[in-house]
């Protein structure tokens, strides 16, 4: 699903009305009666003593939120509006709509100073729609006295476009803004629902379809996307149901150290548990009983040791590379450690890499200088690293801005012809074509050692089964965002590690297929 800046989504609603013409009002109904339905299917509970206050602004989203009003109220919901008045200023299209539900004898109240704001609000859930995605700055005035009064009834908020106070593109606010439990975004999702603070503020983000055409879409050729839960579903691959270990793939997880022993067993488990066949960890043999004893599932190839330092030895490259042919996709570098032998393998493994494979952590640090060993290999890749390890590999700083975040990462991609997952909040995937796609799932629990492990290998599995990279990358991050925030809702995101994100891989592909 295609992701826009707040100026973009105006640019395609004028679009929609000047060029194809469809009328404003039908854009703001079809938006209204979307989140109406949303609202009555997904949130409201059953039975007609529900009570709904919905908070209307001047402009647009204040029309939309009347549209909602006479959707909720003709399934018997009582309905309460609060608007910013006075009535001559709403925009034209909001008194439309504002007409239409005062033909329906909703309850209007207009608000002209705080002292207006019911003492008791007696509802069961409130609607905000206050302000859209045009806004910017800080509430000032009454409006931010009705945004700060709303955040203080503790009653379930339902965000209508986005939660008033936010900025659309950045995810920030000045000033006060809606605490929503749901947002009911409209056309297309906005940058800022997606982005801390803003995705925190804006609670769970569903998209209402409000009539925009696809060639209207198709005409912008926006360049991102937003990863979707249906947009992995249908990549996963289909399970035989006759199957065996090896119709879902053989790994090769090149991982593991003296003192990192634990980021070869997270890999490994991970991989299994993601549902490849079989999984094979290449270690130094000098930590291979620490790591076969955690990972009875795995089989273990031992390998030279640096003298003895629980590091790979270069000589021990051939042995490796007999072993790859044997399996469909190779992980390189969780816990492999920073011995100059050890890189000087890994460089020479991945030059001459034919199987599909995925770089991370060590394997990344050991192609720091040497970043021009990228160009020359055709073998499908993924690289996965965090933003420390990406400027040591490009000597680029990763921008905290996200729209400059995801131009550095589409031109490492399309320079370097790799499927990059720059790792961050949010996790961005960039294909080696310039398109770049925005992680939904994940939360701050999974800023904890290991992680990457994990990722890397839900990846590396997908990439066993014979999934392209970019689905790979793509399945792999929302699923691996997913666990951790199923993980995050039972146990915190204070409390949480890597291993709990492994043990909810299986509720992950429960739900998803």
């Amino acid at each position: 699903m295609k992701i826009v800046t707040a100026e973009l989504m105006r640019q395609i609603d004028r679009e929609t009305i000047e060029g194809v013409g469809i009328p404003g009002p039908e854009l703001m109904e079809n938006a209204g009666r979307g989140t109406a339905w949303l609202i009555l299917d997904n949130i409201l509970p059953a039975g007609t003593n529900i009570k709904v206050a919905i908070f209307c602004g001047k402009g647009n989203n204040g029309g939309d939120g009347y549209v909602v009003a006479r959707y909720l109220h003709q399934q018997h919901i009582k309905v309460f509006v609060y608007y910013l008045g006075p009535y001559e200023k709403l925009s034209p299209d909001a008194r439309l709509n504002f007409d239409r539900a005062k033909e329906l004898d909703i309850e209007l109240h207009e608000l002209k100073s705080k002292e207006d704001l019911p003492e008791n609000l007696d509802v069961d859930f409130i609607v905000d729609a206050i302000f859209g995605t045009g806004f910017s700055g800080a509430p000032r005035g009454l409006s931010a006295d009705i945004i700060r009064y709303i955040n203080i009834q503790e009653k379930t908020t339902i965000a209508v476009d986005i939660p008033s106070g936010l900025n659309a593109d950045t995810g920030k606010f000045e000033g006060e803004v809606i605490d929503a439990d749901f947002t009911f975004t409209m056309g297309l999702p906005k940058y800022g629902l997606f982005i801390s603070p803003g995705r925190e503020q804006a609670g769970y983000v569903s998209v209402v379809p409000i009539g925009i055409p696809d060639e209207v879409i198709d005409k912008f050729q926006i360049p991102n996307e937003l990863i979707a839960f249906e947009d992995v579903a249908q990549r996963l691959p289909v399970r035989k149901p006759d199957g065996h270990k090896g119709d879902f793939g053989k790994v090769f997880i090149l991982a593991g150290s003296r003192g990192l022993t634990g980021a070869a067993i997270l890999a490994a488990k991970s991989a299994l548990r993601a549902g490849c066949g079989l999984a094979k960890i290449g270690c130094p043999q000098t930590v291979l009983p620490i790591i076969a004893g955690s990972v009875t599932e795995a089989t273990g190839l031992p390998l030279p040791d640096v003298a003895k330092k629980g590091a790979l030895a270069l000589r021990g490259l051939g042995e490796i590379r007999l072993a790859i042919q044997e399996h469909d996709a190779v992980i390189v570098g969780p816990g492999l450690g920073r011995h100059h032998e050890t890189f000087e393998l890994v460089r020479r493994l991945i030059s001459s890499m034919e199987k599909p494979m995925i770089v991370d952590a060590d394997g990344l640090n050991a192609l720091a200088k040497h970043i021009d060993i990228l160009k020359n290999i055709e073998t499908p890749m993924v690289l996965t690293p965090h933003p420390g390890e990406f400027k040591r590999l490009t000597s680029v700083s990763v921008p905290e801005d996200i729209h400059q975040r995801i131009n550095v990462a589409r031109e490492f991609a399309t320079i370097y012809r790799k499927v990059l997952v720059l790792k961050g909040s949010p996790t961005i995937v960039a294909d080696k074509d310039g398109v770049c796609y925005v992680n939904r799932t994940g939360n701050s629990g999974m800023a904890t050692g290991g992680s990457g492990d994990v990722l890397s290998g839900i990846i590396g599995t997908f990439l066993a089964q014979k999934m392209p990279p970019i689905d790979a990358a793509i399945c792999g991050v929302y699923i691996h965002g997913y666990a951790g925030d199923l993980a995050a809702n039972d146990l915190t995101e204070r409390a949480m590690i890597a291993g709990n994100m492994v043990d909810y891989l299986g509720e992950v592909f429960q739900i998803l297929t």
